[in-house]
C-alpha cells in the first residue's frame, strides 16, 4: 500500500538568518514510517532538515519542505496518489508579515499600513531594543485533504497541553468530524517523555490508547493494514 507520512516541524523564515519554528524533533514519524516499512508498505516522508529520518530504504522515498507554503505546493499531487495519509508534522499556525521596532509601531496610526509593509534587509538590524513581529494565520493543511482526494485513509494528530483527558478527546473528536479525517491521534505534552508517549487514537467509534512511541506505531499499522 502507498502510504505518505509528514513529521518534524516546519520553520517560518523571518529574514535570511531567522525564523520562527516548533521543538518537534520528528521522532514519531521516523518510528511510524519505519513500522510501515517492516510491514511491507511503500512509505513517501515528507519532512524538514532538521527532523530525524530513517535509513536508506528501497520503499522509502523521502521529501524535504521548508515551510507550510512549501509544503502545501508539495503536498496536494501526493496526497492524490496515495491511499492513506499520517500528517503527523507540526505545521505552524502562523507565518511572519513583518518586523518593525516598537517606536515605528507607536508612532504609525494606521497598523494596516505595518501589515502591507515587508522587510526587505538580508538580515533585521538588532539595534532596538524591543521589536514587534507581525504574523500571519497559515491554512491549516488538514482541512483540505478530503478536498485533494475523498477516498484517501487520512489519519491527523491533535496536540494540547496540560488538558484534563475529557477535554483532550472532545478536541480530538472536533478535529475528526472538522476534517473529515477517519482518525486523530491525541496527544497531551505533558504525558510525552523520553520512554512514554500517551496518546489516544480516536475514531467515530471510540478510541484506543498507546503508551510509547512504538504502540502508537504498532496501533496504526494495524489499523491500515484493517481497513
Amino acid at each position: 500500500m502507498k502510504i505518505l507520512v509528514t513529521s518534524g516541524g516546519t520553520s517560518e523564515q523571518i529574514d535570511q538568518v531567522r525564523s520562527i519554528t516548533n521543538h518537534s524533533t520528528g521522532l514519531l514519524g521516523k518510528i511510524i514510517t519505519e513500522t510501515l516499512l517492516k510491514a511491507g508498505h511503500q512509505v513517501t516522508l515528507v519532512t524538514t532538515k532538521r527532523a530525524l529520518r530513517p535509513q536508506e530504504h528501497p520503499r522509502l522515498t523521502i521529501l524535504e519542505i521548508k515551510d507550510t507554503t512549501d509544503l502545501l505546493q508539495n503536498l496536494k499531487p501526493l496526497v492524490e496518489s496515495h491511499a492513506v495519509l499520517i500528517h503527523a508534522m507540526a505545521v505552524s499556525d502562523y507565518k511572519p508579515l513583518y518586523m518593525a521596532g516598537f517606536e515605528e509601531v507607536q508612532k504609525t496610526s494606521d497598523w494596516m499600513q505595518l501589515l502591507n509593509k515587508r522587510n526587505q534587509e538580508d538580515k533585521i538590524s538588532s539595534k532596538e531594543d524591543i521589536q514587534v513581529l507581525f504574523l500571519k494565520k497559515n491554512p491549516k493543511i488538514i482541512s483540505l485533504v478530503k478536498k485533494w482526494n475523498p477516498n484517501i485513509f487520512l489519519i491527523g494528530f491533535k496536540l494540547l497541553v496540560d488538558v484534563p483527558k475529557k477535554e483532550l478527546l472532545e478536541v480530538a473528536t472536533k478535529s475528526l468530524l472538522l476534517n473529515q479525517a477517519d482518525l486523530i491521534v491525541a496527544n497531551d505534552l505533558k504525558e510525552i517523555g523520553t520512554d512514554q508517549h500517551m496518546a489516544y487514537l480516536v475514531t467515530k467509534d471510540g478510541y484506543q490508547m498507546a503508551t510509547n512511541k512504538h504502540e502508537i506505531a504498532q496501533l496504526l499499522a494495524q489499523i491500515i493494514q484493517k481497513r
